[in-house]
């Protein structure tokens, strides 16, 4: 055995002979400490569309959260959000899911607020351990909010009864196809008022006393520059320029969630049209979603 092997060996560890390694190899020899990135981008939902990637689920976002804590030499996570929010269980399944693997991992997690961190993207910027925005973002909106249709009166002009068997009083609320009950009404505030309440807490508890002494609750949106006077981010900048800042040595590494398969082999850009036999739910699902960007101006 060549007496030298041991010293090559070490040598090839610390980089030494990095520059006589095959390129990938030389890069594994020299690479430093990593920052993983993870895209959060998206409404959120637990039904993504199959031609869809614009949506954010536990489903959806498992395997990149896993990959992204899974790096060697990780030095801490980043949470790129852009999203305008969705479902509240969805949103809590994946905050949950973070602050589950930053315990198992112990490393930081930050988040970036990009166009908009709203409602559930919100839920989800506060799973990290700091929050950042650019001061043109859109943060906040903290409320819940439902939207429906009453098409009692279409139905009627259109000569069409509708035709409804339960068993349990309650077992139809709410129908977009009946007239509208007050006890129905007041059920919906109540339910929106318990999730209101598990919403507030789950912000006062992880952003703790960085808030401003002020009504952070109501369901309004501020710019990144107010939020951070308020106290619902931590400070302002863009991602790159803030992971270099804390993490002067770290490179970046970009983790994605997986395209569902028809995406894949469609090749299709997120969102960006519905193919001729799509169905007309996902035409509704779509819209709706247009419609949760159109309330922040995107």
């Amino acid at each position: 055995m060549n007496d030298n092997a041991p010293q090559k060996f070490t040598d090839v560890l610390t980089g030494k002979l990095a520059s006589k390694l095959p390129p990938k190899l030389a890069e594994r020899a020299e690479r430093g400490p990593v920052v993983a990135v993870v895209k959060l981008h998206g409404t959120i939902t637990p039904t993504p569309s199959p031609m869809n990637r614009g949506t954010i689920s536990l489903q959806t976002t498992e395997s990149a959260l896993s990959r992204a804590f899974g790096h060697d030499r990780l030095s801490a996570v980043v949470l790129s959000i852009n999203s305008p929010g969705g479902a509240p269980t969805q949103s809590a399944l994946v905050a949950d899911r973070v602050r589950q693997l930053a315990a198992e991992k112990k490393v930081p997690v930050l988040a970036f607020c990009e166009d908009v961190a709203a409602s559930g993207g919100y839920w989800l910027a506060c799973a990290a351990d700091e929050i950042y925005a650019h001061r043109t973002s859109m943060v906040g909106s903290i409320g819940v909010v439902s939207a429906s249709f009453g098409l009692d009166g279409l139905l009627e002009r259109i000569g069409v009864q509708r035709r409804v068997y339960t068993a349990g009083e309650n077992k139809v609320r709410l129908d977009p196809f009946s007239p509208e009950k007050d006890d129905d009404v007041r059920w919906l505030h109540g339910l929106q008022t318990e999730l209101h309440d598990q919403f507030t807490d789950w912000v006062r508890e992880r952003r703790g006393g960085k808030l401003a002494d002020a009504d952070l609750f109501t369901g309004e949106v501020w710019t990144g520059a107010k939020a951070k006077e308020l106290g619902l981010v931590d400070g302002l900048g863009t991602l790159r320029g803030i992971v270099a800042e804390r993490f002067p040595k770290a490179h970046i590494v970009d983790v994605e969630p997986r395209k569902p398969l028809l995406a894949r082999l469609s090749g299709s850009a997120p969102g960006t049209r519905l193919g001729l036999g799509a169905s007309a739910s996902s035409l509704v699902e779509a819209l709706e979603q247009r419609a949760q960007w159109s309330r922040f101006g995107l």
